[in-house]
């Protein structure tokens, strides 16, 4: 029974989402969106270098950690 529960329960609160977020409509078809462009790409690639650098450090932390240990 408590099973059931859970699963209604958790179900109930992942398809809420959709509802509570759902931006309202208009009769033309648009969403409700005043601006039909494409929004601009996002830039990717300018911290990609750092972001980088501190995955390899964080890499030989947890790999110098883990030979530590044992």
């Amino acid at each position: 029974m408590k099973s059931i529960f859970k699963f209604c329960f958790l179900s109930f609160m992942l398809l809420s989402n959709f509802i509570a977020f759902a931006q309202p409509g208009d009769d033309d078809g648009s969403g409700g969106l005043e601006d039909t462009s494409d929004p601009q790409p996002a830039d990717i690639n300018g911290k990609l270098i750092l972001l980088l650098i501190l995955g390899i450090v964080f890499a030989f932390y947890i790999i110098r950690k883990n030979l530590k240990k044992a």
